[in-house]
């Protein structure tokens, strides 16, 4: 495994702990030899992991929209920064260039890159390992809204066995970094369309 692929929020949040843990993430990844590589910008919990890790002597790719690199937005220290036509193409090549997913806490952005990568995981398109930082446990309802889907009978079980969840940023990247979720249970994922996912 070579790359880390971060979400996280552009926003602090409302509480010095989560940007805190971000940048401990961030010197963790670099100071196990990963590449961490995210949406680019230089803000919130987002920018936090990534000035961590180049400050730590790691590799960052940003990946960003062109029509947002004029922005303040944008880092302009990164090791690379990527630009793409769309958001559409900025979480296909995150997701092709992440070996493995960790999400920090994080708004909409987050959790529509976090369930893509589930979803994915769980149909078979890929198997890369997912991990949560469930830093003050921001996680907590998400994870009981799974296990609620499960009971319905709407969520596979599996679903649960594809999420590495921690408050420890060490521990969470060395799960995500020698673990892999299990392979699709579902039958119905047909060759053809296997041919046309990046891998």
């Amino acid at each position: 495994m070579r790359s880390i692929c971060v979400f996280a929020g552009s926003g602090t949040g409302v509480h010095p702990e989560y940007m805190q843990a971000a940048s401990e993430l961030g010197t963790t990844i670099a100071g196990m030899g990963y590449r961490l590589v995210y949406g680019g910008s230089r803000l919130g919990l987002m920018g936090s992991a990534a000035e961590a890790a180049l400050s730590s002597g790691g590799k960052v790719t940003g990946i960003m929209p062109g029509g947002l690199l004029h922005g303040e937005r944008v880092h302009k220290e990164l090791s690379e920064m990527i630009s793409v036509d769309s958001m559409h193409e900025r979480k296909a090549m995150m997701q092709q260039m992440g070996d493995a997913f960790i999400a920090l806490p994080g708004g909409l952005g987050t959790l529509e890159e976090l369930f893509e990568v589930l979803c994915w995981s769980q149909i078979g398109i890929h198997n890369k390992p997912l991990g949560l930082y469930n830093i003050r446990g921001y996680y907590e309802p998400l994870l009981h809204m799974l296990r609620h889907g499960i009971q319905e009978g709407f969520v596979a079980e599996s679903c649960m066995s594809r999420l590495f969840v921690s408050t420890d940023p060490a521990e969470l990247v060395q799960a995500v970094s020698h673990e892999l979720p299990v392979t699709s249970d579902l039958r119905w994922l047909s060759s053809a369309y296997r041919k046309d996912v990046p891998e």
